[in-house]
């Protein structure tokens, strides 16, 4: 049977962050040394941005991002800018299986809102150049306000007000967006890796928080959030463990979380990590229970630059097919190359093998 895929998510498709080149790396350091202004800084991003557009579409990408070069970090530089929200410099870092990130962190030091915000202006550089391709922005999701934000709630009202203004942000956020042209949003999401494990288990439960309560909570941050776009844009979400110079901070299935994941979100489509053991079974997928839902299989790493067996990545996708139909199923990388400036470690030129290795199978599988 002939199955076709005309809209985002696309049946190959990525995450979105790609290798920082080595002349924008030297430039963000020349600026924070004061050696070059922000217009200069801004117009080696601008170079850099239109020269991988254009590689995305040399390599058969439909939904071209803009590499989140002008980022550091995935979510701190979207998330700092929001009104009542701050970056600042922590005495740790992230703690990551076999590391811990550079410090960086963000506070809540007033109220939360959506003015204005850079991010919207990098959408209409990238949709500008994007031509004929699908200009596709990614931000990270409100829970990742909940969870990464310093708060003191004696500051701040209480944590159901602190909810409902994230949300009410979000949604300007996105209609922000939409008003410049975006049709393809995605929410980047790792807050749902605590409900993965024990442990994670054990982490909401140090901050007071029960588990089976906080998974309602983030429900209801993204069906809230999206409640009122447009019927024209496509919103997708992708719950990620971790990914910091080929690293990872947690592991443990969907099976906990499943029910809500599958059969109580709202978003069009979902980018979900299957490229190894860490990410559990496909069977967690059998409480999808919309026709109109996007599966996207993430069944190739980003984390190094090995390229997997062929075969077996379509024997993956055949095995997903017993619990979701093929016509709802697509592929990608598990996740960026480049969540952070650091990136994974590969080289520029296997992160371009892998993303055309994503277009092959899916070609085969799809055509």
């Amino acid at each position: 049977m002939t199955v076709k895929n005309i809209t985002s998510p696309f049946r190959h498709d990525h995450v979105g962050s790609l290798l920082r080149p080595i002349n924008l790396l030297q430039a963000r350091e020349q600026y924070k040394s004061g050696a070059i202004t922000y217009d200069e800084l801004t117009n080696v991003e601008n170079d850099e941005i239109i020269r991988i557009i254009e590689k995305q579409k040399e390599n058969g990408i439909l939904g071209v991002t803009d590499g989140e070069f002008r980022r550091s970090w995935w979510h701190f530089d979207f998330l700092g800018e929001l009104d009542g929200v701050e970056l600042y410099a922590k005495e740790t870092g992230l703690k990551f299986h076999k590391m811990e990130t550079r410090k960086g962190g963000i506070r809540v030091v007033g109220n939360i809102d959506f003015s204005t915000h850079s991010f919207v202006e990098h959408f209409k550089f990238l949709k500008e150049h994007a031509g004929d391709a699908v200009a596709k922005q990614t931000i990270p999701s409100p829970n990742m306000l909940l969870c990464r934000a310093d708060i003191e709630f004696e500051k701040y009202e209480d944590r159901e007000k602190f909810q409902q203004d994230t949300i009410l942000a979000y949604q300007k956020a996105i209609q922000a967006f939409y008003d410049a042209g975006c049709r393809y949003l995605q929410l980047d999401d790792t807050a749902w890796a605590d409900f993965f494990s024990e442990e994670g288990h054990n982490k909401l439960r140090e901050r007071g928080l029960e588990p089976a309560e906080e998974l309602k909570v983030l429900q209801r941050m993204i069906n809230e959030s999206i409640a009122h776009k447009p019927e024209d844009l496509i919103v997708t979400m992708h719950i990620c463990r971790g990914n910091y110079k080929s690293n990872y901070f947690s592991s443990g299935g969907y099976d906990y979380a499943s029910e809500v994941i599958f059969g109580g979100l709202h978003v069009d489509g979902l980018f979900l990590e299957f490229d190894d053991e860490r990410s559990g079974s496909f069977e967690s997928l059998k409480y999808v229970n919309r026709k109109d839902l996007k599966i996207v299989l993430g069944l190739i790493t980003s984390k190094s630059g090995e390229l997997e067996e062929k075969e077996y990545i379509k024997a993956r996708i055949a095995e997903a097919a017993t619990y979701v139909p093929l016509e709802q199923l697509c592929l990608s990388p598990q996740c960026g190359f480049s969540s952070t400036e650091e990136g994974n470690i590969l080289t520029e030129e296997q992160q371009w093998e892998k993303l055309r290795f994503v277009k092959e199978i899916a070609d085969e599988i799809w055509q």
